[in-house]
């Protein structure tokens, strides 16, 4: 049997952005907008004691960074179909603390369309999330990051149903779908504590999900995975790891989704804790953009990471950019 190889190991670059403490703090969603070198990400809360965080629109050429201060704290946001003239998106569906809605960057309303979500247990708010042909999977998260107890949602747009999928999560993260050989539909879904990246069988129709399978088990690694996204090709996964200790850089890895094996490594130097990654096509190239942050740092632990709660940017080998996933939401 051959040893595996080797995986490639790539430095990523600091942005310029976020610029100030309270959008440092805890960046993750990033998602590639339709109009070329812009993305969307979301700053899930802006301090270890805020209650609200925002939307951010991103250009990579000039780094300039829009944000948009939400009613409460989100876990996703994606961009709707309605754009200004200059082709960026107006109106995001969101998930923010336990309701989904519809958030109007030109006033700043925020309209429910879903509330309620977890009512049956407290302290756990929305976290990631998927769209998908006008439906939103999305979890949610245990503040505490102590009980099972966090849901796991499908969002239904053909009867505007909420069904819950799971009951018995912790802190649910990276969401993504993707059809197997068989045409199956597949929900690849992290429950960070677990350490797990598992697959079910997903029904829409139905609002089931079948049991779960271990695609990559991290059970032994010191970092937690967090958010994560399909490569172009479907084939791999990759996947933002939040270490949360001090360490000279974080780490975004690419691992086959039929063998498990680590391909690459993209380095955060100065930043532990990757939080998500995307995949952004901009002047011919597919860049990988690496959210990352301060969360639950110490005034030490920030002076020995210095780049901490940076966005990053990488290179990529991918070449096919019309195969990347523009998350929109069709209302």
């Amino acid at each position: 049997m051959n040893a595996p190889s080797k995986p490639l190991v790539r430095d990523a670059c600091p942005l310029n952005v976020p610029n100030t403490d309270s959008l440092r703090f805890l960046p993750e969603g990033p998602i590639p907008l339709q109009k070329e070198g812009w993305l969307s990400w979301v700053g899930i809360q802006h301090g270890g004691e805020s209650r609200h965080g925002s939307i951010n629109l991103l250009d990579l050429a000039t780094q300039q960074n829009q944000s948009f201060d939400l009613p409460g704290r989100p876990g996703f946001a994606f961009a709707c179909s309605s754009k200004d003239d200059s082709g960026l998106p107006t109106r995001f569906v969101a998930g923010v603390e336990r309701a989904l809605g519809i958030f109007d960057i030109r006033d700043g309303s925020w309209a429910p369309f879903c509330e309620g979500v977890d009512a049956s247990v407290s302290n756990t708010i929305i976290n990631d999330g998927v769209a998908h042909e006008g439906n939103l999977i999305f979890g949610t998260k245990d503040l505490a990051f102590a009980e099972k107890k966090a849901g796991l949602y499908l969002y239904r747009q053909s009867d505007q149903q909420l069904i819950c999928l799971r009951d018995d999560q912790i802190c649910s993260n990276g969401k993504m779908i993707r059809t197997d050989t068989a045409g199956n539909l597949k929900l690849v879904d992290i429950d960070s504590p677990t350490r797990l990246i598992v697959q079910y069988d997903l029904d829409i129709e139905a609002g089931t999900l079948g049991p779960a399978e271990v695609l990559v088990d991290l059970t032994d690694d010191p970092g937690v995975p967090d958010g994560a996204i399909l490569t172009p090709d479907g084939d791999g996964i990759i996947v933002s790891i939040f270490l949360p200790e001090v360490s000279e850089f974080g780490q975004t890895r690419l691992y086959d989704l039929a063998t498990g094996e680590l391909r690459c490594v993209w380095r955060t130097p100065g930043s532990p804790q990757n939080t998500c990654p995307a995949l952004v096509p901009q002047g011919g190239k597919v860049q990988l953009v690496i959210t990352t942050a301060v969360e639950n740092m110490s005034e030490a632990d920030r002076a020995q990471c210095p780049s901490a709660g940076q966005l990053f940017l990488a290179e990529t080998d991918f070449k096919d950019a019309s195969k990347i996933d523009v998350a929109n939401f069709y209302e």
